[in-house]
Protein backbone atom coordinates (compact mmCIF):
# COMPACT_ATOMS: atom_id res chain seq x y z
CA UNK A 1 0.00 0.00 0.00
CA UNK A 2 1.42 3.62 -0.90
CA UNK A 3 1.86 5.32 2.13
CA UNK A 4 2.11 8.98 1.16
CA UNK A 5 0.35 10.63 4.48
CA UNK A 6 -2.32 12.68 2.81
CA UNK A 7 0.98 15.79 3.30
CA UNK A 8 0.27 15.92 6.56
CA UNK A 9 2.13 15.57 9.61
CA UNK A 10 1.37 12.10 11.36
CA UNK A 11 1.82 11.85 15.22
CA UNK A 12 1.13 9.19 17.88
CA UNK A 13 -0.93 9.39 20.86
CA UNK A 14 1.22 8.00 23.63
CA UNK A 15 -1.38 7.78 26.46
CA UNK A 16 -3.44 9.62 28.89
CA UNK A 17 -2.96 8.17 32.25
CA UNK A 18 0.62 6.51 31.98
CA UNK A 19 1.30 4.76 35.33
CA UNK A 20 5.32 4.92 34.75
CA UNK A 21 8.23 6.13 32.59
CA UNK A 22 8.60 2.81 30.99
CA UNK A 23 5.55 2.69 29.65
CA UNK A 24 5.77 5.93 28.28
CA UNK A 25 9.30 4.80 26.77
CA UNK A 26 7.41 1.47 25.29
CA UNK A 27 4.67 3.87 23.07
CA UNK A 28 7.58 6.50 22.18
CA UNK A 29 9.56 3.46 21.03
CA UNK A 30 6.63 2.12 18.34
CA UNK A 31 6.65 5.96 17.22
CA UNK A 32 10.41 6.02 16.62
CA UNK A 33 10.41 2.37 15.33
CA UNK A 34 7.69 3.57 12.68
CA UNK A 35 8.70 6.88 11.47
CA UNK A 36 6.18 8.75 12.92
CA UNK A 37 6.72 12.90 12.93
CA UNK A 38 5.68 13.36 16.21
CA UNK A 39 4.89 11.95 19.62
CA UNK A 40 2.19 13.11 22.37
CA UNK A 41 1.47 12.48 26.03
CA UNK A 42 -1.91 13.79 27.48
CA UNK A 43 -2.16 15.21 31.10
CA UNK A 44 -4.21 13.33 33.34
CA UNK A 45 -3.16 11.61 36.71
CA UNK A 46 -0.60 9.64 35.68
CA UNK A 47 3.19 10.79 35.08
CA UNK A 48 3.48 14.34 34.38
CA UNK A 49 3.77 14.91 30.50
CA UNK A 50 6.28 17.60 30.78
CA UNK A 51 8.59 15.93 32.78
CA UNK A 52 8.28 12.30 30.89
CA UNK A 53 9.27 13.47 27.82
CA UNK A 54 12.20 15.26 28.79
CA UNK A 55 13.27 12.11 30.84
CA UNK A 56 12.42 9.51 27.90
CA UNK A 57 13.07 12.12 25.06
CA UNK A 58 16.63 11.99 24.21
CA UNK A 59 16.53 8.63 23.91
CA UNK A 60 14.36 8.93 20.23
CA UNK A 61 15.90 11.84 18.67
CA UNK A 62 14.43 10.77 14.73
CA UNK A 63 11.06 11.86 16.37
CA UNK A 64 11.12 15.51 15.34
CA UNK A 65 8.61 16.69 17.78
CA UNK A 66 7.30 15.58 21.04
CA UNK A 67 5.13 17.44 23.10
CA UNK A 68 1.60 17.46 25.51
CA UNK A 69 -1.49 17.31 24.40
CA UNK A 70 -2.77 18.80 26.78
CA UNK A 71 -0.84 20.48 30.03
CA UNK A 72 -4.48 21.83 32.10
CA UNK A 73 -3.80 25.47 32.84
CA UNK A 74 -5.58 25.72 35.82
CA UNK A 75 -4.12 24.41 38.90
CA UNK A 76 -0.48 25.72 37.70
CA UNK A 77 1.31 29.49 37.06
CA UNK A 78 2.92 30.34 34.31
CA UNK A 79 6.78 30.53 35.55
CA UNK A 80 6.62 27.15 37.38
CA UNK A 81 5.54 26.13 33.79
CA UNK A 82 7.80 27.74 31.82
CA UNK A 83 10.31 26.62 33.81
CA UNK A 84 9.26 23.18 33.45
CA UNK A 85 8.96 23.66 29.64
CA UNK A 86 12.43 24.93 29.30
CA UNK A 87 13.82 22.66 30.83
CA UNK A 88 12.09 19.73 28.31
CA UNK A 89 13.20 22.29 25.67
CA UNK A 90 16.62 22.13 26.66
CA UNK A 91 16.57 18.50 27.16
CA UNK A 92 14.83 17.67 23.51
CA UNK A 93 17.59 20.37 21.75
CA UNK A 94 14.22 21.84 20.29
CA UNK A 95 11.95 19.67 19.78
CA UNK A 96 9.40 19.96 22.19
CA UNK A 97 5.49 21.86 21.78
CA UNK A 98 3.70 22.88 24.34
CA UNK A 99 -0.06 21.74 24.10
CA UNK A 100 -1.78 23.49 26.74
CA UNK A 101 -5.67 24.38 27.72
CA UNK A 102 -7.91 26.20 30.17
CA UNK A 103 -9.32 22.88 32.00
CA UNK A 104 -12.58 22.08 32.22
CA UNK A 105 -15.12 23.10 34.63
CA UNK A 106 -15.05 19.42 36.47
CA UNK A 107 -11.44 19.94 37.02
CA UNK A 108 -11.32 23.13 37.66
CA UNK A 109 -14.24 23.18 40.58
CA UNK A 110 -14.32 19.65 41.29
CA UNK A 111 -11.12 18.34 41.55
CA UNK A 112 -8.62 21.55 42.14
CA UNK A 113 -11.51 24.18 44.27
CA UNK A 114 -11.26 26.55 41.70
CA UNK A 115 -13.15 29.18 40.21
CA UNK A 116 -14.56 28.62 36.26
CA UNK A 117 -16.17 32.38 36.33
CA UNK A 118 -13.92 33.73 33.81
CA UNK A 119 -11.84 30.71 31.92
CA UNK A 120 -11.58 33.04 29.21
CA UNK A 121 -9.55 36.24 30.45
CA UNK A 122 -7.93 33.77 32.58
CA UNK A 123 -6.43 31.79 29.65
CA UNK A 124 -5.37 34.99 27.98
CA UNK A 125 -3.66 36.52 31.25
CA UNK A 126 -1.56 33.36 31.67
CA UNK A 127 -0.25 33.34 28.47
CA UNK A 128 0.60 36.76 28.07
CA UNK A 129 2.70 35.65 30.92
CA UNK A 130 4.18 32.48 29.80
CA UNK A 131 4.89 33.33 26.35
CA UNK A 132 7.72 35.79 27.18
CA UNK A 133 9.38 33.49 29.58
CA UNK A 134 8.97 30.58 26.95
CA UNK A 135 11.30 32.71 24.46
CA UNK A 136 13.18 33.79 26.87
CA UNK A 137 12.30 37.28 27.56
CA UNK A 138 11.04 38.70 31.30
CA UNK A 139 7.54 37.93 32.49
CA UNK A 140 5.29 41.36 33.37
CA UNK A 141 1.87 40.68 34.10
CA UNK A 142 -0.41 42.29 36.18
CA UNK A 143 -3.94 40.93 35.86
CA UNK A 144 -6.96 40.43 37.34
CA UNK A 145 -6.47 36.66 37.69
CA UNK A 146 -2.74 36.51 36.69
CA UNK A 147 0.40 37.96 37.91
CA UNK A 148 3.96 37.62 37.18
CA UNK A 149 7.56 39.04 36.81
CA UNK A 150 10.16 37.00 36.26
CA UNK A 151 12.63 35.98 33.91
CA UNK A 152 14.09 32.71 33.80
CA UNK A 153 17.43 31.49 33.16
CA UNK A 154 17.52 28.73 31.31
CA UNK A 155 19.21 27.91 27.65
CA UNK A 156 16.35 26.43 25.49
CA UNK A 157 14.77 27.60 22.04
CA UNK A 158 11.98 29.24 21.86
CA UNK A 159 8.88 26.57 22.61
CA UNK A 160 5.67 26.82 20.04
CA UNK A 161 2.30 26.77 21.94
CA UNK A 162 -0.95 25.07 20.58
CA UNK A 163 -3.95 25.72 22.67
CA UNK A 164 -7.18 23.08 22.77
CA UNK A 165 -9.91 25.62 22.04
CA UNK A 166 -12.83 24.92 20.91
CA UNK A 167 -15.45 28.17 21.89
CA UNK A 168 -15.23 30.87 18.85
CA UNK A 169 -13.94 33.29 21.51
CA UNK A 170 -10.58 30.93 22.31
CA UNK A 171 -10.06 29.54 18.46
CA UNK A 172 -9.86 33.16 17.54
CA UNK A 173 -7.27 33.86 20.06
CA UNK A 174 -5.27 30.90 19.18
CA UNK A 175 -5.17 32.25 15.90
CA UNK A 176 -4.38 35.73 16.25
CA UNK A 177 -1.56 35.11 19.15
CA UNK A 178 -0.37 31.12 18.86
CA UNK A 179 0.86 28.32 16.54
CA UNK A 180 -2.36 26.62 16.41
CA UNK A 181 -4.44 24.25 17.83
CA UNK A 182 -4.96 21.15 19.18
CA UNK A 183 -8.12 18.93 19.50
CA UNK A 184 -9.55 16.29 21.44
CA UNK A 185 -13.06 14.83 19.90
CA UNK A 186 -13.65 17.11 16.64
CA UNK A 187 -14.51 15.56 13.67
CA UNK A 188 -13.28 16.45 9.68
CA UNK A 189 -16.95 18.74 9.59
CA UNK A 190 -16.48 20.28 12.56
CA UNK A 191 -12.57 21.33 11.44
CA UNK A 192 -13.53 22.57 7.74
CA UNK A 193 -16.29 24.47 9.07
CA UNK A 194 -15.96 25.94 12.58
CA UNK A 195 -12.23 25.95 13.61
CA UNK A 196 -10.85 27.02 11.00
CA UNK A 197 -12.90 29.72 9.86
CA UNK A 198 -12.44 30.60 13.65
CA UNK A 199 -8.95 30.25 13.36
CA UNK A 200 -8.22 31.92 10.16
CA UNK A 201 -10.39 35.16 11.57
CA UNK A 202 -7.83 35.41 14.61
CA UNK A 203 -5.11 35.39 11.82
CA UNK A 204 -6.62 37.91 10.19
CA UNK A 205 -6.79 40.28 12.41
CA UNK A 206 -3.26 40.40 13.89
CA UNK A 207 -2.38 40.36 9.75
CA UNK A 208 -0.21 36.94 10.57
CA UNK A 209 0.73 34.85 7.10
CA UNK A 210 2.27 31.66 8.47
CA UNK A 211 0.46 28.20 8.76
CA UNK A 212 -1.95 27.41 11.82
CA UNK A 213 -1.62 24.05 12.78
CA UNK A 214 -4.77 22.02 13.66
CA UNK A 215 -4.14 18.60 15.19
CA UNK A 216 -6.90 16.72 15.65
CA UNK A 217 -6.61 13.13 17.68
CA UNK A 218 -8.90 10.41 15.86
CA UNK A 219 -9.00 6.97 17.46
CA UNK A 220 -9.31 3.75 15.58
CA UNK A 221 -9.85 0.23 15.88
CA UNK A 222 -9.34 -2.11 13.29
CA UNK A 223 -11.49 -5.21 13.79
CA UNK A 224 -14.24 -6.75 11.50
CA UNK A 225 -16.68 -7.11 15.09
CA UNK A 226 -17.89 -3.38 15.57
CA UNK A 227 -20.50 -4.26 17.88
CA UNK A 228 -17.57 -5.25 20.11
CA UNK A 229 -15.95 -2.39 20.01
CA UNK A 230 -18.53 -0.04 20.26
CA UNK A 231 -19.18 0.05 24.23
CA UNK A 232 -15.54 1.76 24.89
CA UNK A 233 -16.15 3.63 21.44
CA UNK A 234 -19.42 4.83 23.16
CA UNK A 235 -17.94 5.50 26.78
CA UNK A 236 -14.91 7.67 25.69
CA UNK A 237 -17.33 9.71 23.58
CA UNK A 238 -19.96 10.30 26.51
CA UNK A 239 -17.06 11.22 28.75
CA UNK A 240 -15.78 14.16 26.66
CA UNK A 241 -19.87 15.09 25.40
CA UNK A 242 -20.69 15.68 29.01
CA UNK A 243 -18.06 18.29 28.57
CA UNK A 244 -20.70 21.47 26.96
CA UNK A 245 -17.76 22.68 24.94
CA UNK A 246 -17.08 19.67 22.98
CA UNK A 247 -21.04 19.07 23.38
CA UNK A 248 -21.43 22.09 21.40
CA UNK A 249 -18.68 22.19 18.73
CA UNK A 250 -19.43 18.00 17.66
CA UNK A 251 -23.33 19.43 16.99
CA UNK A 252 -21.27 20.29 14.01
CA UNK A 253 -20.69 17.09 12.99
CA UNK A 254 -24.41 15.88 11.92
CA UNK A 255 -24.02 12.62 13.69
CA UNK A 256 -26.10 11.21 16.18
CA UNK A 257 -23.71 9.14 18.01
CA UNK A 258 -20.87 10.99 18.60
CA UNK A 259 -18.99 7.39 19.00
CA UNK A 260 -19.28 7.69 15.14
CA UNK A 261 -16.09 9.81 15.70
CA UNK A 262 -14.26 6.72 16.22
CA UNK A 263 -12.52 4.79 13.52
CA UNK A 264 -13.51 1.47 13.69
CA UNK A 265 -13.28 -1.30 10.75
CA UNK A 266 -11.06 -2.50 7.88
CA UNK A 267 -7.86 -0.37 8.11
CA UNK A 268 -9.04 0.88 4.27
CA UNK A 269 -11.77 1.98 6.22
CA UNK A 270 -9.93 3.83 9.57
CA UNK A 271 -7.06 5.38 6.46
CA UNK A 272 -10.45 6.87 4.12
CA UNK A 273 -11.59 8.37 7.19
CA UNK A 274 -8.08 10.11 8.38
CA UNK A 275 -7.92 11.05 4.83
CA UNK A 276 -11.31 13.29 5.41
CA UNK A 277 -9.24 15.33 8.47
CA UNK A 278 -6.21 16.09 5.59
CA UNK A 279 -8.95 17.65 3.23
CA UNK A 280 -10.94 19.12 6.25
CA UNK A 281 -8.00 20.96 6.97
CA UNK A 282 -6.31 19.56 9.68
CA UNK A 283 -2.43 19.98 9.88
CA UNK A 284 -1.35 16.91 11.96
CA UNK A 285 -3.12 13.75 13.16
CA UNK A 286 -2.86 12.70 16.55
CA UNK A 287 -3.77 8.65 16.28
CA UNK A 288 -4.69 6.63 19.33
CA UNK A 289 -5.32 2.58 19.26
CA UNK A 290 -8.77 1.86 21.35
CA UNK A 291 -9.37 -1.66 21.44
CA UNK A 292 -11.92 -3.94 23.60
CA UNK A 293 -9.46 -6.27 23.93
CA UNK A 294 -5.87 -6.96 24.09
CA UNK A 295 -5.62 -9.14 20.34
CA UNK A 296 -7.99 -6.25 18.90
CA UNK A 297 -5.22 -3.75 20.35
CA UNK A 298 -2.18 -6.17 19.11
CA UNK A 299 -4.20 -5.90 15.13
CA UNK A 300 -4.64 -2.14 15.03
CA UNK A 301 -0.96 -1.66 15.69
CA UNK A 302 0.02 -4.31 13.17
CA UNK A 303 -2.16 -2.21 10.83
CA UNK A 304 -0.38 0.93 11.45
CA UNK A 305 2.92 -0.48 11.70
CA UNK A 306 2.53 -1.69 8.21
CA UNK A 307 0.95 1.11 6.79
CA UNK A 308 4.24 3.82 8.61
CA UNK A 309 6.72 1.25 7.39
Amino acid sequence: MTNDRFGIRWGLAGGTTLASLSEARNAARFAASHSFDSFWISHAMGVDPILTLACIGPEFPTIGEMGTSVTPLFGRHPIGLAQLTRTAQNALDGRFTLGIGAASRRHAEEVLGMSWAKPFSFTREFIAALEPLLTGQAADTNGEQVTAHAELGIDAAPTPILLAALGPRMLRFAGERLQGTSLGQCGPKTISSYILPHLREGAERSGRSSELRIMALVRFCVTDDIAAAKPLAREIAAHYQSNPSYANATKHEGLDDPSDLHLIGSWQYVLDGLAAYAEAGATDLRIQVVAPDESTREASYAALANYMS
